[in-house]
C-alpha cells in the first residue's frame, strides 16, 4: 500500500478514512496475508496527523477527526495479517505511530531522514495508546526520554535504539521488504496471528475501554486557546519555510 497524499502523506480526516476502507478490504481478502507500507512521495513516509483538521475547527469535527486516528490506529495495530512498515523517508509524530504499529520496520539508510514521537516539540502531548505503542518496541527508558524531549531520531540512532529492525540503502528497500514478508509468511498464519493478539491484546482492550474518554480528552485539550495558539504559530512556520 503506498501512501499518495502530497505534499506530505499528511493523515487528514479524508486519508485516515480511506486508509481504514483499504485494511479492511485487504483484511477480508483471503488472498491476502500480508501488507507492506511505504509511500509514494520523496524524502516522507508520513508528516503525522494533519495540524489543519485540529486548528480552528468545531467540537463535532475534533471528535470525528480523534475517533478517524483512533479507528487507524485500532485496525492496523490489531491487524490479522502481517504488517511491515517500508519507511522511506521522514516520520514524524502520527507517521511514526503507522510505524511503531507495524510488526516490523526497515528503514532508508539516511541519516537526513528521521523519525520519532515528536509531540512534545509542539506542546502537545502523546495520547497514553501512543506511548504504550512506543514502550512496546523500544522499551521503557528510551520511550520515556524520547517522549519528553520530543526527539526525532536519524535513521542510524532509531536502528541503534530499536524503533526500526533495519535500515537498508534505498534501492534495496522493497526487495527487502519482500524478503522479510516472506519469512514471516513461511509460518503457519493461525499461531502467529494468535501470538500477536496475546502480544498486543492489552494495549488495545486500553483504549477500547476509554475510548469515549480519550476523545473527550483530546477536545478539552486541543480546544485550550494556549494550545491553538502554538498550532497556528506552528502552521505560520510551515508556510514560512515553504516561502
Amino acid at each position: 500500500m503506498k501512501f499518495k497524499s502530497p505534499p506530505v502523506n499528511s493523515l487528514s480526516l479524508d486519508f485516515l478514512t480511506e486508509f481504514c476502507i483499504s485494511l479492511e478490504k485487504l483484511e477480508n481478502d483471503r488472498a491476502c496475508r500480508g501488507v507492506i507500507f511505504t509511500s509514494a512521495v520523496p524524502k516522507i513516509f508520513s508528516s503525522g496527523l494533519d495540524i489543519t483538521e485540529m486548528c480552528g475547527k468545531s467540537t463535532e469535527h475534533y471528535a470525528e477527526f480523534w475517533r478517524a486516528v483512533q479507528e487507524m490506529w485500532l485496525r492496523l495495530y490489531s491487524s490479522n495479517m502481517v504488517t511491515i512498515a517500508a519507511v522511506n523517508g521522514s516520520s514524524p509524530a502520527g507517521g511514526c505511530l503507522v510505524a511503531l504499529s507495524c510488526d516490523y520496520r526497515i528503514m532508508v539508510e539516511n541519516p537526513k531522514f528521521s523519525i520519532g514521537l515528536n509531540e512534545a516539540q509542539l506542546g502537545i502531548v502523546a495520547p497514553f495508546w501512543f506511548k504504550d505503542t512506543f514502550v512496546n518496541v523500544v522499551g521503557h527508558r528510551v520511550a520515556e526520554r524520547s517522549l519528553q524531549l520530543g526527539s526525532l531520531h536519524t535513521a542510524p540512532e532509531a536502528h541503534r535504539v530499536g524503533l526500526v529492525d533495519e535500515l537498508v540503502p534505498e534501492e534495496k528497500l522493497q526487495e527487502k521488504a519482500a524478503a522479510v514478508m516472506a519469512q514471516w509468511l513461511a509460518l503457519p498464519d493461525h499461531a502467529r496471528q494468535l501470538t500477536k493478539s496475546m502480544m498486543r491484546k492489552a494495549v488495545l482492550d486500553r483504549l477500547v475501554a476509554h475510548r469515549e474518554e480519550d476523545i473527550q480528552n483530546f477536545i478539552s485539550f486541543i480546544s485550550k486557546e494556549s494550545i491553538q495558539k502554538s498550532l497556528r504559530m506552528y502552521m505560520e512556520m510551515l508556510k514560512k519555510r515553504k516561502s
